[in-house]
């Protein structure tokens, strides 16, 4: 009894989206850095409202907020360097990465920094820590014996987020912490593939960007909790959220190597060694006719209040107007964004331009459809969350859901969705009804060809489905409000292209030309994401009943409890000497997944005539995935409230499942068997629990780590 709205309408709204239309939108977001709190992404902020208005929306704003920013000192740059025993610099890291062909007049480019980095310049021995992991730093503590207490760490990019590299590194006591993207990392091997401007691989002096705070989702490190406007409290600067206390630096490969070309102590386990022409070998400090060199740090990154703009445009609903639609991407990028984020900032201008269109022919949605340009994302996701604080109440009474639109292409092999279990029968339904991009595709399926590139393993034979992590907008609307929300686009073949992310991520070779040349030539997988992406918000402004299946929830649910009920089972003494039983988890997802059967089978007798009846079920609907906020949120992480989905504290790149149930077990194995909870923390695909740092106290029963859990 669903009424997906006109599919005339929907035609209409997704042919209506053209591939030259996102290719001229890329281009001309691209042509200037628009670093957040620059006057630049400012005029993109004016110039996106100005055409959103022309394209037709009801209504579109500018939302401005004060927020804590970072960046680089214009008369004393960052850099890192060796020193010899008289303390003369022999040797120096690049100041900023060569310019790509095309852009040598451009100012304002950043050069590479950490942003929110601590000022300094320790001085010491350097130690190479692998990728800076929890079990990284166990591992050199427990099995090869080095401290890095008093010394420098050099970690590669990877595996998880840099903010938890530095706080890994700042908890073992380092007092500073170099971070490099080594190729075995950030380069496609298997197939040639040059370096950008030849190729899309990272050239050697290109460096990764990024913020390396952690907020554990508070927004604005002054105003946790709080939107950041002019009557709000502010803490001091020096008690900011998730502020690092040492300095960091990232820089390319080419400097690593000078760095870690003399390193001295013991060779590494094969794991530790990435692709560099150098040993790896961990130190401290330089071989013998180096050892009385040590490495500087020169940071002196300024932190500033700094007032950003987010834009907000608005299609009235017809007869649900409380009730909203979010589509919301950034807009602010390190450099040019090519890639990340203006790929998905051109879909989502698409997108605006085509709902233009079919209003001017009379249609309208439902529901109300919000879109959203986010400012200071990279800065910690800042305007986004700065916006659901400001707005809370209304969007916990009156949100359907959120689709998140960063960046819309990484890899050139398949689709990616990321989603709450209740979208997976949504996704799988319009996928079969947009088009695969792929030449010698023609009349395939979305669905078809993503299935056949990415399927699903074990258990179902459909297209893979990932769980939302974070590290993107979606994070106060999904973790701490409880809004079901979604992501989707274009991604790498992950069986074979084994780099972290894309090679070129948060450097300066992310141009309109790497996505114009390598990416998509034919931006036809643009338009393929902005049909998914479209299509998502159009059904769910549109649709009489709400189109998400509680069913797939309940499922869902029933798999994360098999899990955990497999790491119980493996673990029986340790659950029956510490008294920890699981019956009434197991018991409460069956006892769901009977109400959810129970509710489905009302859908299917349901009149949607009966506007009462039905505004009562899509409401039920739209409430299911606020029924597992908890509102103390998980231990020590206040604004991770989502206890299903939430991520794992070790890193907030990745899904949890059920959380709280995680950390507990956790809390308890942790207190007589480190070895179990690092088997725990493996299996439930979170690595390591974040509670098992036990990097200085060899007695893991220390009231000392124990306060830390």
């Amino acid at each position: 009894a669903n009424n997906s709205g006109s599919n005339k309408h929907l035609t209409e709204f997704l042919d209506e989206m053209r591939s030259d239309q996102i290719r001229e939108h890329l281009r001309k977001f691209t042509r200037l850095p628009h670093l957040a709190g620059t006057e630049q992404n400012l005029k993109y902020a004016e110039q996106i409202k100005k055409e959103w208005q022309e394209f037709g929306l009801d209504s579109v704003e500018m939302v401005p907020y004060d927020v804590l920013l970072s960046y680089p000192n214009k008369t004393q740059p960052n850099y890192i360097s060796i020193v010899d025993h008289l303390g003369n610099e022999v040797f120096n890291t690049s100041l900023a990465e060569p310019v790509p062909e095309g852009y040598e007049g451009v100012s304002n480019i950043v050069p590479p920094y950490s942003a929110f980095s601590a000022k300094g310049q320790p001085e010491g021995d350097l130690v190479y820590v692998n990728y800076g992991r929890t079990e990284d730093f166990f591992q050199l503590e427990r099995e090869m014996k080095i401290n890095v207490t008093g010394k420098i760490v050099i970690v590669r990019y990877g595996k998880i987020f840099r903010g938890n590299k530095v706080k890994n590194a700042m908890l073992a006591g380092a007092k500073g912490i170099i971070m490099f993207s080594d190729p075995a990392d950030y380069w496609a091997t298997g197939v040639q593939v040059d370096p950008y401007p030849d190729g899309w691989n990272l050239p050697g002096g290109g460096a990764q960007r990024g913020n390396v705070l952690n907020l554990n989702g508070a927004g604005d490190p002054l105003t946790p909790g709080y939107p950041a406007k002019e009557y709000t409290y502010r803490f001091d600067l020096v008690e900011g959220v998730g502020l690092p206390k040492i300095p960091v630096h990232p820089i390319g490969f080419h400097d690593a190597i000078r760095l870690l070309e003399n390193m001295g102590g013991q060779i590494p386990p094969n794991s530790w060694k990435g692709a560099l022409n150098v040993s790896y070998r961990i130190g401290p400090g330089f071989t013998d006719d180096f050892k009385s060199q040590k490495v500087r740090m020169n940071i002196h990154t300024n932190n500033q209040v700094t007032r950003i703009y987010n834009v907000i445009g608005r299609i009235r609903g017809s007869l649900e107007p409380d009730r909203y639609v979010i589509l919301g991407g950034h807009r602010d990028a390190w450099v040019f964004g090519g890639i990340d984020p203006m790929s998905g900032a051109a879909v989502v201008h698409e997108t605006v331009r085509s709902a233009g269109r079919l209003l001017s022919k009379g249609w309208r949605p439902r529901r109300t459809i919000i879109f959203a340009s986010w400012d200071a994302e990279e800065f910690g996701l800042l305007g986004s969350t700065e916006w659901a604080e400001d707005n809370a109440k209304l969007l916990q009474e009156r949100a359907v859901a959120y689709i998140n639109a960063d960046s819309a292409i990484e890899g050139m092999y398949t689709l990616r969705v990321d989603c709450t279990p209740s979208l997976h029968t949504l996704v799988y339904d319009i996928t079969k009804q947009v088009t695969s991009p792929e030449e010698g595709e023609e009349g395939v399926s979305l669905y078809e060809s993503w299935h056949k590139r990415d399927n699903w393993t074990n258990d179902r034979n459909a297209p893979r489905i990932s769980k939302l992590g974070s590290g993107s907008d979606f994070e106060a609307y999904f973790i701490r409000l409880g809004i079901a929300s979604g992501r989707a686009r274009y991604t790498k073949n992950k069986k074979t292209e084994k780099y972290s992310s894309y090679p070129v991520y948060h450097s300066v070779y992310e141009t309109f030309e790497i996505v114009d040349k390598f990416y998509d030539a034919s931006f036809k997988r643009l338009r393929a994401v902005a049909q998914v992406r479209g299509a998502l918000i159009f059904h769910l402004a549109c649709s009489e009943l709400l189109p998400l299946d509680v069913m797939e929830y309940a499922d869902s649910l029933r798999k994360y409890a098999q899990s955990i009920a497999q790491l119980a089972q493996r673990h029986q003494d340790e659950m029956e000497t510490y008294m920890v039983s699981f019956d009434s988890l197991f018991s409460a997802g069956e006892n769901f997944t009977v109400a959810a059967k129970g509710f489905h089978e009302r859908l299917q007798t349901l009149f949607t005539s009966h506007s009462l009846q039905l505004r009562v079920m899509n409401d039920q609907l739209m409430y299911l995935e606020r029924a597992f906020i908890d509102p103390l949120g998980l231990p020590g992480r206040p604004f991770y409230r989502l206890v299903s989905h939430s991520t794992s504290a070790a890193t907030r790149w990745r899904c949890g499942l059920w959380m709280k149930c995680y950390h507990e077990l956790c809390f308890t194995l942790a207190q007589f068997n480190t070895g179990t909870v690092l088997s725990l923390g493996k299996a439930l695909s979170l690595k390591q629990c974040a509670a098992v740092r036990p990097f200085k106290y060899h007695d893991v029963s220390s009231p000392t780590l124990l306060q830390r859990l």
